[in-house]
């Protein structure tokens, strides 16, 4: 059982700071119960707290829930972005639903361990194995489900990864204390200002496609630049692709587009939460075991996790950088819905300018989309139909073009896996082992796709000539040693320095 600061803990419990919720759990022994940091509750002695890095452990100890405070309905733990090693990367795609698919043998074969080795690692370095983490998040995903939709205890059982309704039932009784439908009424008060749910409302397009439709909530610590995450994707959308829901002034509060999950396709519409740090979901699924892989990916889309305060505390102190982190806080990396789709839309993009990149892959989507029922949006083409039909529509350089057919046929047949389960270092050698894929779009990948924290774009001509207009640097090398300085946060400096570009001087990532 992994051993967290129990005085730096415990300070953080007393001052009920939430900025620390999510990032551990606070385990009252006396009364049997866990809570976030930020519980309103009186602080306990220090002598019967005990503090867990996932509720999974505050489960395996033998604690429930408080309902007071309600600790799973929390950002998740920004460890999971920042952390590289076995247990990041496992709790990655656990939190994506690999084992409710593949159970425990195919979490451990994703990540090229034994069940044993894996059981043994996730128990030192999270306090419970990897069926007790699963499990923990089905609850999780279970209390969401109640929260935030109508849906039938009977289908939020399925729907949460269970493999029976009383299961759900008695997992939701031994963590909450509480029946499904007492959790829901509850998880429904809004007391702590981040379970609140919306009702079921019509939502165009996305409420009248076939399937199953729910709604959701999902938090984001604060500060949350979710207008700088939206607008980052307006500025890359693909027309017939993305649609981009602007408010009255104009700018992006949204948008729509078809999103490729384990059982199908969903059309999901994210908007912001005009209420609270965060975004309102609402999709239409294929089948409702998606819920937990939708919410995984649309919380990697708008970096919900991340520690905002922590990363502009840092970096706001550095001299070039401050009035950049003044301007703009809270910025979060814009992430990846799927990660074949980023790659390839990126080797388009490659030496071209922003407009001429989506104006190309728009005629991508145009000639090869995949067409849907409702005729709204298209899905973007599949890598199959581009390695089979890519190379008569793709227009530009030679070696480009074969570029983008052969890392398609390398993504449909499995030849170049990417998932969230990969290293920065194994992502970036698969890439870099695909000819006409450099440096620059392996890390512009592993950004987005995983979210990598600390990659400083030092080649990237948009950067060099922000750095340029400053007085700071004018080769990629120096702006390696500049961004020395800035770690482990050197992608949130790439991307500060990315927006104070004069916008003349942009082109394609």
């Amino acid at each position: 059982m992994p051993v967290l600061d129990h005085d730096r803990c415990y300070r953080a419990l007393a001052a009920r700071d939430a900025r620390f919720d999510g990032q551990f759990i606070a385990g009252v022994h006396s009364t049997g119960i866990y809570c976030r940091p930020s519980c309103p509750a009186t602080t306990p002695r220090p002598h019967n707290v005990r503090f867990y890095p996932t509720a999974a452990a505050a489960h395996e100890a033998g604690l429930r829930a408080c309902k007071r405070c309600q600790p799973d309905a929390v950002p998740g733990n920004p460890d999971w972005n920042l952390r590289d090693d076995l247990a990041g990367r496992a709790m990655r795609l656990i939190l994506d639903g690999v084992v409710e698919r593949d159970g425990v043998p195919g979490l451990a074969h994703r990540l090229g361990y034994s069940t044993r080795q894996l059981s043994r690692v996730l128990t030192a370095e999270l306090g419970a194995g990897p069926l007790a983490l699963a499990r923990a998040h089905r609850a999780e995903t279970a209390r969401t489900l109640l929260a935030g939709t109508d849906l039938p205890v009977s289908q939020v059982a399925f729907a949460a990864g269970f493999a029976s309704i009383r299961q759900c039932n008695d997992t939701v009784r031994e963590v909450y204390g509480l029946a499904p439908l007492a959790l829901r009424a509850l998880a429904r008060t809004g007391r702590d200002g981040v379970g609140e749910a919306t009702a079921p409302r019509r939502a165009d397009a996305v409420d009248s496609a076939p399937g199953t439709a729910v709604s959701l909530r999902l938090a984001a610590r604060e500060p949350f630049d979710g207008a700088g995450v939206l607008q980052y994707i307006s500025d890359h959308a693909v027309t017939g692709v993305e649609r981009m829901l602007t408010g009255d002034d104009g700018r992006p509060r949204g948008i729509e587009r078809w999103i490729e999950l384990p059982h199908g396709p969903a059309l999901a519409r994210v908007v912001l939460d005009a209420d609270r740090p965060g975004v309102r979901v609402s999709a239409t699924l294929a089948a409702l075991a998606d819920v937990a892989p939708l919410t995984a990916r649309i919380r990697r889309w708008f970096d919900l996790d991340a520690d905002a305060a922590a990363i502009d505390a840092e970096l706001g102190r550095d001299a070039l950088l401050g009035p950049l982190v003044a301007a703009a806080p809270g910025i979060r990396i814009p992430g990846a819905v799927d990660p074949g789709e980023t790659l390839l839309r990126t080797i388009v993009g490659q030496q071209i300018s922003l407009p001429a990149a989506r104006t190309v892959l728009g005629r991508l989507a145009a000639d090869l989309g995949q067409p849907t029922e409702e005729g709204v949006l298209q899905r973007f083409p599949s890598p199959a139909l581009i390695a089979q039909h890519g190379a008569a529509v793709l227009r530009g350089p030679a070696r480009r073009v074969r570029t983008v057919i052969e890392t398609a046929e390398a993504l449909a047949t499995g030849a170049l896996a990417l998932d969230v389960g990969l290293t920065t270092p194994e992502l970036r050698e698969r890439l870099l082992r695909m000819p006409g894929i450099g440096p620059w779009t392996a890390d512009y990948v592993a950004l987005r796709v995983l979210g990598s924290p600390d990659l400083l774009l030092d080649t990237d001509l948009v950067l060099l000539r922000s750095l340029r207009a400053r007085g700071a640097a004018t080769t990629a090398s120096e702006a390696a040693a500049l961004g020395e300085r800035w770690a482990p946060w050197r992608s949130y400096a790439t991307l500060h320095l990315w927006r104070a570009a004069p916008p003349a001087q942009r082109r394609a990532p």
